[in-house]
């Protein structure tokens, strides 16, 4: 599961991640990309996409 580590800046949290949770974000950006030709569309695939990180309970 991910981990969410709190940045006591104030600034953007660090999310560490397990091997099963970067194997699941690179599968997920596989399935939304599979069609897409250039960077422009890829950027545009992933932007109009949520892809979600399991958090530590």
């Amino acid at each position: 599961m991910a981990i969410i580590i709190e940045n006591v800046d104030g600034k953007r949290n660090l999310i560490k991640l397990s091997t099963d949770d970067i194997i699941s974000v690179v599968r997920e950006y596989q399935n939304i990309t599979y069609h897409c030709q250039t960077s422009a569309e890829i950027r545009s695939a992933l932007a109009d996409s949520v892809i979600y990180l399991p958090g530590e309970i």
